[in-house]
C-alpha cells in the first residue's frame, strides 16, 4: 500500500480540474491506498455541501478529507458548516504527514 497527500487549493470554482483530482483521489482510496486529501486556500469551499458533490463519493471509499482550519478562517466559513467526516488540521499536522518516509504528494 501506498501513502497519498494530496493538496487542492482552488476548489469548485477553479474549474473542472479540481472534480477530475477529487476523482484521482477517489480511485486511489477505492484501491485501498492510504490517502489523505488535503483542502487549503480556496479548496476549502469544496468540503461544505453540495459545493463538491465527489467529495462524498471519496469519503465512502474511505478517504481522509482534511480542511486547513487557517484556510476556514481566513473564508469566514464555519466548521460546523463542512461535510461530516471532515478532519480540521493545522499546518503541524500537514508537516507530520509529509515527513514520512515514501510519501507521494501531489499539489492542485
Amino acid at each position: 500500500m501506498n501513502e497519498y497527500l494530496l493538496i487542492e487549493s482552488g476548489g469548485p470554482h477553479a474549474g473542472s480540474g479540481c472534480e477530475r483530482f477529487v476523482g484521482d483521489a477517489t480511485r486511489l482510496a477505492a484501491d485501498g491506498e492510504d490517502v489523505a486529501l488535503l483542502l487549503i486556500q480556496n479548496g476549502v469551499t469544496g468540503a461544505v455541501p453540495k459545493a463538491l458533490e465527489s467529495l462524498e463519493a471519496y469519503l465512502r471509499q474511505g478517504g481522509d478529507l482534511w480542511v486547513d482550519s487557517f484556510s476556514l478562517r481566513q473564508l469566514a466559513i464555519r466548521a460546523n458548516d463542512l461535510l461530516p467526516g471532515v478532519r480540521l488540521v493545522e499546518m503541524s499536522d500537514v508537516a507530520e504527514r509529509l515527513l514520512r518516509p515514501g510519501l507521494r504528494v501531489v499539489w492542485h
